[in-house]
């Protein structure tokens, strides 16, 4: 199968290619993959494990073991011997030059971009670019996934984003300040059939006109934000809280991390939507609110090793208030990069099934996952092994 990436040269995106490549010629195993679980068996009917890799990339490096290897001297996140052992692999991957509109001022913490907007196209234009670069990679078994920097909360506009007439009329009107580089890139994707996974917390394609354009064109799409840290934990550990009827009185979640994307977040308007998409899912799981701090803070030597500090305040029986801490530390990458093989597996899955419009049944992998409440971890994988056992 084919995986186009928009974000290719990130730290997430060059380590799922490496794992990918790795696992291929057998020099690193499949730990991590949950698509290789036995609730998954007969996977590889429908989507073989095997990728080929393309994408888009605003920071024009040589190609995917340049940026592989950039972000492995600077983590060191697994064996330099798998890096080598997929170095030929890594160089015939090419991004192609991508858009970052409306990305955000954390975009400058990338260094030195090259964008299409760059060029003084019109949204039209820029549109007709993503389209022939991913026409000349897909075919009938590729699945695109954003996994670019997060960018700020959207100008929303019912007129231009309520319906897929608008969208495309603020296409053609250049309306560029209600436009996103993950919107047009959804766009473009769902509109040729692809099936779409948004791994970020930007709107991609869960404004009202996309999931219209998914439902006419009959393509499965899922998101938002990789459920990946420390959300992970936290969408695991609360429903225990919820079982024993005690009362989460308050919640506090520090997060520090580096790299790019702790230089993208360090900018107030594009760490928004982030702290928005981890904070949410409390209330979603336990029907009410507690006090809730969420931090995120740029740690520059920490690079892709995040950490979180978690605090919670709970009330038992006969009122007592207790405490319960925890630490998360864990590179981003080794954690996430696997739930992008297997995202690209099921959605391929869900395509051959005839599966059309928002896969809800996906929002494990997700922090705040399209058309569903259901945000507790254990439900989640329930429901996404009911579901591929019932199309299976």
């Amino acid at each position: 199968m084919k995986v186009w990436l928009i974000g290719a040269y990130g730290i997430v995106s060059t380590t799922a290619m490496v794992g990918a490549e790795a696992i291929k010629k057998g020099v690193a195993p499949k730990i991590g993959l949950v698509s290789e679980l036995p609730h998954f068996d007969g996977i590889e009917k429908y989507a073989p494990f095997s990728f080929e890799f393309g994408g888009h990339e605003i920071r024009m490096l040589d190609n995917a073991y340049e940026a592989a290897k950039e972000h492995w001297e600077l983590n060191r996140h697994f064996d330099r011997e798998i890096l080598e052992a997929v170095k030929d692999d890594l160089e015939d991957i090419v991004a192609k030059k991508g858009t970052a509109l409306n990305c955000g001022s954390g975009i400058k913490g990338l260094g030195d971009i090259k964008t299409l907007e760059d060029e003084g196209l019109s949204l039209a234009e820029i549109v007709s670019r993503i389209e022939e670069d991913i026409k000349s990679f897909a075919d009938d078994e590729t699945v695109v996934i954003n996994v670019a920097s997060t960018e700020p909360l959207p100008k929303y506009s019912e007129e231009y984003h309520g319906s897929l007439e608008g969208f495309e009329r603020m296409i053609d009107e250049n309306k560029k300040e209600y436009a996103s580089a993950s919107m047009l890139y959804a766009y473009v994707v769902l509109k040729h059939g692809l099936p779409y996974a948004n791994f970020t917390p930007s709107p991609g394609s869960s404004i009202p006109a996309l999931k219209e354009l998914a439902e006419k064109k009959g393509v499965p799409h899922a998101g938002n934000d990789g459920k990946t840290g420390e959300t992970l934990v936290k969408t695991t550990l609360a429903p225990m809280f919820a079982y024993r009827n005690m009362e989460i009185v308050g919640w506090m979640s520090y997060n520090i991390l580096g790299d790019y994307d702790g230089k993208v977040l360090s900018a107030r308007d594009n760490k928004e939507s982030k702290v928005l998409s981890k904070d949410k899912v409390l209330e979603k799981m336990l029907g009410y609110s507690p006090y809730s701090i969420t931090e995120i803070q740029y740690f520059p030597s920490l690079v892709d090793n995040k950490t979180a500090f978690d605090f919670i305040h709970f009330r038992g029986f006969l009122g007592k208030l207790m405490k319960f801490y925890f630490i998360w530390d864990a590179i981003d990458a080794i954690v996430a990069a696997p739930l992008i093989l297997d995202i690209a597996r099921f959605l391929l899955f869900a395509k051959k099934k005839g599966v059309k419009g928002v896969v809800k049944e996906m929002a494990f992998f997700f922090k705040s996952p399209m058309d569903t409440n259901v945000i507790n971890t254990h439900q989640q994988f329930e429901v996404l092994t009911e579901w591929y056992r019932r199309l299976k």
